[in-house]
């Protein structure tokens, strides 16, 4: 899927091993956006090896203006027994700001929704921090509904070792 806007050229297209450092150069920028930590070498180790290696854990797909990659989402596949259908996840979506008023965001988002349509699922599900303004805006205006029925919930490995000792 492509993009041709006004201001140059938009492309979206599923990453490929020689993509390793534009992962983790995106992934930088996203966890520096979101005054989170940044991934380890360690953790950039993972991430390559999850996405580009011989069994994939994820889907990794660029957004690149004039053929520079300026945005990336990760996607992977859940499933929903009670439509019996795959869910598209959208793990990640994120563009470096300098290019958000470009739509490559746009053209990611909408990439990643054709693959979950052309592949039969029958919910696409993401998740937008509270604090994140401009992404609930952006995607309340494609159409996005936030779910209030559903919390989400986590544990972290050391809450699932606490809880898997707590059973013995």
């Amino acid at each position: 899927m492509t993009d041709q806007n006004t201001h140059g050229r938009i492309s979206v297209r599923k990453g490929i091993p020689s993509d390793s450092d534009h992962l983790c150069h995106l992934i930088t920028a996203l966890a520096d956006y979101e005054h989170l930590p940044r991934p380890t070498p360690d953790a950039q180790t993972r991430l390559i090896r999850d996405a580009f290696g011989p069994d994939p854990r994820f889907d990794v797909w660029f957004g690149e203006y004039e053929g520079a990659c300026v945005g990336y989402a990760i996607s992977f596949y859940t499933y929903s027994t009670f439509l019996a259908l795959p869910t598209f996840y959208l793990e990640d979506l994120f563009v470096l700001p300098t290019y958000r008023a470009l739509k490559v965001g746009k053209a990611l988002f909408l990439h990643c929704t054709q693959v979950a349509f052309d592949q039969g699922c029958g919910r696409l599900e993401w998740q937008v921090l509270r604090w994140n303004e401009p992404a609930l805006g952006f995607y309340n205006h494609l159409g996005g509904q936030p779910m209030s029925e559903w919390l989400p919930y986590r544990a972290s490995r050391d809450e699932m070792a606490q809880m898997l000792g707590e059973q013995c």
